[in-house]
């Protein structure tokens, strides 16, 4: 039985070869960035110079963490270079203000613009099914990785045009990869999509579609089930944004809608190996009505009924 110690050089020899892949895909190996005389470091302060009109020397060394003679070095290249200007704080003669020149802003703006355009051509090679898998991978590494100061805002919205669509297909696509279930299950999302379009009293229905960093990142939905009983349905959270407590949200928000559409009962169909929904329905103060062995989209399931009391 391997323990944790013999796994590590393992994950050590997978993440170093990780980094190999990048860096030689975005062309950081090159003697120059982007076909330009600079290094990355280098493209990487005129990124923040070009941000604002006047930067503290000070806030630059600690917002990309750079040794303060290497920085020194590079503000003198560009210095030099008439791509920046150098002077005294008009508020603490000690510290020392950088403004970048037009010379340097053009430097920038072409930097920037061959950056672009490299992303681009490398998301044009792929399918969007790749693009979202790609932007999805990335977010779980800054998640992981990151020291939790620059999560991208939670938005909880109205669903848009496209939005249904993309319902069906990450509900079909997640829980045949998580799960095993066959295309029934897409079939069974399709029709409970179909229903809800149909209801068409807005007063009665209610969907809601969660943003992360402007990507989709969950869904749930709220139908009638009779003229006092509301249904939770097509609950989903992104596997690359859970931990982020957008599940609760999300069920928190189909809750109050039915609370104030009138309903005096709510109640969910679910299966035993969704676990991690279960917690969240729990928590909210749902409880187990009843469950039922079946075989269901391809696979021998226990389904489950639970419902939570809306009375006043």
């Amino acid at each position: 039985m391997s323990t944790v110690a013999d796994r590590i050089p393992d994950r050590t020899s997978a993440v170093r070869a990780f980094n190999r892949s990048y860096t030689r895909t975005i062309g950081l190996l090159h003697e120059g960035l982007l076909d330009t005389s600079y290094s990355l470091t280098e493209a990487r302060v005129l990124f923040e110079l070009a941000q604002a009109d006047a930067v503290e020397v000070a806030d630059l060394r600690r917002r990309l963490e750079l040794d303060a003679g290497y920085l020194s070095r590079i503000l003198a290249r560009f210095e030099a270079d008439g791509m920046l200007l150098r002077r005294r704080s008009d508020t603490d003669g000690r510290r020392q203000v950088v403004t970048l020149t037009d010379r340097g802003r053009e430097a920038y703006r072409t930097i920037d613009a061959r950056s672009a355009d490299e992303v681009r051509a490398l998301l044009d090679g792929l399918t969007e099914d790749a693009q979202a898998e790609l932007l999805a991978a990335m977010r779980v590494i800054e998640r992981v990785l990151g020291d939790g100061g620059s999560r991208p805002p939670v938005v909880i919205r109205a669903p848009e045009a496209g939005d249904l669509g993309w319902v069906v297909e990450r509900h079909g696509s997640l829980y045949a990869r998580e799960y095993g279930w066959d295309a029934s299950f897409e079939a069974f999302v399709v029709q409970i999509m179909a229903e809800y379009v149909e209801t068409g009293d807005d007063s009665r229905r209610g969907a809601w579609i969660a943003d992360v960093g402007g990507q989709r990142a969950g869904c749930i939905f709220c139908t009638p089930l009779d003229a006092t009983t509301a249904q939770l349905r097509l609950f989903l959270v992104e596997p690359s944004t859970r931990g982020l407590g957008i599940g609760t949200r999300l069920v928190d928000e189909c809750v109050r809608f039915a609370h104030r559409g009138g309903y005096r009962r709510m109640t969910l169909w679910t299966y035993d190996v969704l676990a991690d929904a279960r917690r969240i329905y729990q928590r909210a103060g749902f409880s187990l009505a009843s469950q039922t062995p079946e075989r269901r989209f391809g696979q021998n399931l226990v389904g489950q009924r639970w419902e939570l009391d809306l009375s006043p």
